[in-house]
């Protein structure tokens, strides 16, 4: 398994100006980290999508870092405008950035729901998600759906999303601290996705139970209205270890990537995260 990190870990010194995506590069060398995800594409003003992308590669290749993923929102119910379809040319659109990249791998997200029960719009996404790895196949990019945004983001939910794809380009972005946004353990789910990951983000919550008042700035609600709030990897309640060991069972060898989203200063959270999870993988 190789660390890697995401650019949204640095989300804090890059809204605040602090910090570029082009910055990051070798901020995420000098921690140590062998590869770095990019979250977006932030272009500069006056600079197009497809140039920065561009500049971004070159300067990851000077440094000597793989890029290790590049991620993206979508939504095939409510994105474009309720468009499917619009939806998914846009989503190719964002593959040929990827490949400008150079990257090899994409998460897009299914989407956040429009009311309707998961299994009712279950064949829309999976015929969305088959039509856009088939697509990012031919560039050479394998394509991943996350545990993300409350909807999409239960393990089974997830597996019937890839089963129902059926495609071994298409996989599944497995975030250790996100099934937890919907109320799931994650060992639990680890264990019946494992298989079918092609990539992981290794991240930290503290959890507080909703039986209690609202412990204040920070927390957020989980779908159930359980607390988390995001910390250093090592940290929190998130049993990162057990998840890595899991993974190691089913044969998983490739990026781990530290998904940062606490209220710690960033670097020293970034960085001790690194530390820990180096020392969590040597140690399995």
């Amino acid at each position: 398994m190789r660390l890697a990190v995401s650019s949204y870990s640095f989300e804090k010194l890059i809204s605040s100006g602090e910090m570029t995506q082009f910055d990051c590069i070798a901020k995420a060398k000098q921690i140590g980290f062998e590869a770095i995800e990019f979250v977006d594409i932030l272009a500069p003003e006056g600079i197009t999508i497809e140039e920065y992308a561009s500049v971004l590669a070159q300067e990851c290749a000077h440094q000597g870092i793989r890029i290790s993923c590049f991620t993206f929102g979508a939504d095939f119910i409510l994105g474009s405008n309720g468009d499917t379809r619009s939806e998914i040319e846009r989503v190719k659109k964002m593959i040929d950035i990827a490949a400008i990249l150079g990257v090899n791998l994409v998460r897009h997200d299914a989407t956040k729901g429009d009311g309707r029960p998961f299994d009712t719009i279950l064949p829309i996404l999976i015929d969305a998600c088959r039509e856009i790895t088939i697509y990012a196949a031919s560039k050479g990019i394998r394509t991943t759906v996350e545990n993300h945004g409350y909807f999409c983001q239960d393990s089974e939910r997830l597996e019937k999303l890839y089963t129902g794809v059926t495609h071994r380009n298409f996989g599944i972005l497995g975030d250790m601290g996100n099934f937890l946004c919907a109320d799931e353990a994650p060992e639990k789910a680890f264990g019946r996705i494992a298989p079918y990951i092609f990539y992981a983000h290794a991240k930290d919550f503290y959890v507080k139970s909703g039986l209690y008042p609202n412990p204040g700035t920070g927390y957020f609600y989980s779908r159930s209205r359980n607390y988390l709030k995001g910390t250093i990897v090592g940290h929190g309640d998130v049993p990162i270890l057990q998840c890595l060991r899991i993974l190691k069972s089913v044969g998983y060898d490739s990026d781990i990537a530290i998904e940062f989203e606490g209220m710690e200063d960033t670097i020293t959270g970034i960085s001790v995260g690194y530390e820990n999870l180096k020392r969590y993988i040597n140690s399995i």
